[in-house]
């Protein structure tokens, strides 16, 4: 059976990834297909326990924040993204290891070392969405929607450190959206470039 393609959506916090996600699995269901749509950190105990430092406004170390990723990926790739993968099906994933590169590389860490061990162990993907909206336009999305709810990740400085790692970010099957047009535009976009990787 031909393997299934692996499509994550990465970007700043409100750079309107999970609103295109939710498009383009809408648009596939249109067509006959059934993506699994997925995210990390994920609803498992690590990525509660993540959700809930990040809620909670009191950090962990970087190096505690990172084994909790990783630890919270194993479980995923292993029970969620492989199996589907292997049945030929394509997931959607609100996030992948290329957060956690951004995210924890702007925690003092070493982007290049999280990238290199993220790939050697965990399933590629065939294209990596990044939408590119400034960190300052991307808080005040978040805010509209209803505050701050993760006042770890989502504060100026650190978005900003965040943005610089994502600027310099060079993998395979990267595709850069500028997200600060209008929904249409941006689905059209990811249309286009899922369209690619499906051919």
């Amino acid at each position: 059976m031909k393997r299934g393609a692996l499509i994550v959506f990465e970007g700043l916090d409100g750079c309107g990834k999970s609103t295109q996600l939710s498009l383009a699995a809408e648009e596939m269901r249109t067509k006959g297909l059934e993506p699994v749509v997925t995210r990390e950190p994920t609803d498992g105990p690590w990525g509660r326990k993540i959700r809930a430092m990040a809620a909670s406004g009191e950090a962990v170390s970087p190096e505690t924040e990172l084994e909790w990723f990783f630890k919270d990926r194993r479980e995923h790739v292993q029970n969620v993204v492989k199996p589907a993968l292997e049945a030929g099906q394509t997931v959607l994933s609100d996030r992948s290891y290329i957060s956690t590169v951004a995210y924890q590389g702007a925690r003092g860490l070493d982007p290049k070392k999280i990238l290199a061990d993220s790939e050697a162990e965990f399933e590629r993907p065939d294209l990596v969405l990044l939408f590119e909206v400034s960190p300052r336009d991307g808080l005040a999305r978040v805010e509209a929607r209803g505050g701050l709810s993760e006042p770890v990740f989502e504060n100026l400085e650190f978005q900003e450190k965040v943005a610089a790692v994502f600027a310099d970010l060079q993998v395979s099957g990267l595709v850069r959206i500028d997200a600060a047009r209008g929904i249409e535009a941006i689905a059209q976009d990811v249309s286009d470039a899922i369209l690619k990787v499906s051919d």
